[in-house]
C-alpha cells in the first residue's frame, strides 16, 4: 500500500465505525421507546418502520450510486454518502413526527448506497495486494461499533443526557469525516466514465435459476440478521423478561459473534468451497431461532445474539455475494448491484412487515425465511461445479 493512501484508508473505515452506529441505533429498546413516545406511537415495534425505510433508500440509490462512483471518481461518492448520513442523523434525533424522520431515514439509506459503491472498491484499490482482507475491515469496524454500542447508551444515560445524544455525536463525526475526505488523496481508476450501463450488462448476462437462487440468498440472509438486530431487543424484554437496562447487552453479544466469524470465516474458506457456507450457517441460524423461540429466558437470547451474529451476520451475505461474482466474473459491479438490490428490498419489505407484529411473531417470520434460505443454497450447492464449468458462456 501506498503510504500517501493510508489517511484515506482511515478515514473510510472510520465512516464505518459511524456507520455501524447507525444502522443500530433504531434496534435499541431504549431509543426506540423514546423515539415511540416522541413520535406518539403507541407500539415501540412501529419505530421499525422507520428502520425500514434505509432499506427503501437504498433501493433507489444503489442503480446509479455505483456508476456515479465509477464515472466521477470515490471521493464524491464518499462526501456524498457523508453529508446525507448527517442528515439522517439529525433528522432522527430532531425529527417531531415519524414523517420527517421517514425522510430521514430513506436519506440515510442513500448515504449507505454512495458509501458501499465507494468504499467497496476504494479500500481494495488502496491496499490492492490485499483486497479480501481491505473489505473485511469494512466489516470489522461496523462491528465494533455494534459491539461498544452498549457502552455508548451507558456513558449517555450517565451523564443524565437524552439517548437521542449519540445520533448527534455521530452525525457531527461524520461530517468531520466528509470533510476530511475532500482533502484526502485518493488512488485515480483506470477507464473512469467508460463503464458500460447497468442495464446494457443486465440484458447481455445469461442468468440460471441456480443464480437466480443465489440473488434471493441476497435477500433471505439479509433478513436473517436484520430482523434479529431490529426486533430481538424487544422480544428479550418483553417475552424472556430481560430488564430494560441489560437488554442492550445483546448487542454486545451479537457483535461479538459477528468478529469471531471474521475470523473464523477467513481462516476456514481457504480449506474449504465458501459456497458450502451459505448452507451450514443459515442452517445453524435455524436451530438457534427455534430454541429461542421455544424455550424464552435471558439466557438464550444473549446466546441466541452470539450464534446469529456468528451465523447471519458474519459473512453470509458476503459469501453469497462473492460466489455469485465467480458465476459472472465479467460483470461483477452489476451482479453485486443484483444481490444488494435484493438486499435492500430485504430491509424495506420485512422490517415493514415486522413493525406491524409481535416480537414472537417476528421469531417465527425469521425462522420461516431463514429455511427458505438454507433450501435455495442446498439447491446452488447441487448445481456448483455444474455453474463453474459453464462459467465461460456467460
Amino acid at each position: 500500500m501506498n503510504k500517501k493512501y493510508l489517511p484515506s484508508a482511515i478515514i473510510l473505515y472510520l465512516n464505518y465505525f459511524i456507520h455501524g452506529i447507525g444502522c443500530s441505533i433504531l434496534s435499541q429498546q431504549v431509543v426506540k421507546e423514546m423515539l415511540a413516545k416522541q413520535w406518539g406511537m403507541a407500539d415501540v415495534m412501529s419505530v421499525t418502520a422507520i428502520a425500514a425505510a434505509l432499506g427503501l433508500g437504498r433501493l433507489i440509490s444503489l442503480p446509479f450510486a455505483g456508476p456515479l462512483s465509477d464515472k466521477l471518481g470515490r471521493r464524491i461518492s464518499v462526501v456524498i454518502g457523508c453529508f446525507s448520513y448527517v442528515i439522517f442523523f439529525v433528522g432522527i434525533a430532531f425529527s417531531p413526527n415519524v414523517m420527517v424522520a421517514y425522510v430521514a431515514a430513506i436519506l440515510g439509506g442513500i448515504a449507505n448506497s454512495f458509501l458501499d459503491t465507494a468504499t467497496y472498491p476504494a479500500v481494495a484499490e488502496i491496499i490492492n495486494k490485499y483486497t479480501g482482507i481491505a473489505t473485511m475491515g469494512i466489516k470489522f469496524f461496523i462491528s465494533v461499533a455494534q459491539l461498544l454500542m452498549p457502552f455508548f447508551l451507558g456513558c449517555v444515560a450517565g451523564s443524565a443526557l437524552s439517548y437521542l445524544m449519540l445520533p448527534v455525536i455521530g452525525g457531527i463525526a461524520i461530517a468531520i469525516l466528509g470533510v476530511l475526505a475532500i482533502f484526502a488523496p485518493f488512488p485515480t481508476i483506470a477507464g473512469t466514465g467508460k463503464q458500460e450501463s447497468f442495464i446494457s450488462n443486465l440484458k447481455n448476462a445469461h442468468f440460471s435459476i441456480e443464480s437466480v437462487a443465489l440473488i434471493f440468498i441476497g435477500f433471505t440472509s439479509t433478513a436473517t440478521f436484520q430482523l434479529w438486530l431490529n426486533c430481538a431487543q424487544t422480544f428479550g424484554k418483553e417475552i424472556a423478561g430481560i430488564p430494560s437496562e441489560s437488554v442492550s447487552v445483546m448487542q454486545t453479544y451479537y457483535s461479538a459473534g459477528t468478529m469471531v466469524a471474521l475470523v473464523v470465516t477467513s481462516l476456514l474458506i481457504t480449506k474449504f468451497k465458501q459456497v458450502r457456507f451459505l448452507v451450514i450457517y443459515p442452517a445453524i441460524s435455524v436451530v438457534m431461532l427455534i430454541l429461542v423461540y421455544m424455550i424464552k429466558t435471558p439466557m438464550i437470547c444473549y446466546v441466541g445474539a452470539f450464534v446469529i451474529g456468528y451465523a447471519a451476520a458474519g459473512g453470509v451475505l458476503q459469501m453469497a455475494t462473492a460466489t455469485v461474482n465467480d458465476l459472472f466474473p465479467k460483470i461483477k459491479g452489476t451482479i453485486t448491484s443484483l444481490v444488494m438490490i435484493a438486499s435492500s428490498l430485504c430491509n424495506y419489505t420485512i422490517l415493514s412487515a415486522a413493525s406491524k407484529m409481535t416480537a414472537t411473531g417476528v421469531i417465527m417470520m425469521n425462522l420461516v425465511i431463514t429455511i427458505i434460505g438454507v433450501l435455495l443454497a442446498l439447491f446452488v450447492n447441487v448445481r456448483y461445479n455444474k455453474l463453474l464449468a459453464n462459467v465461460d458462456n456467460k
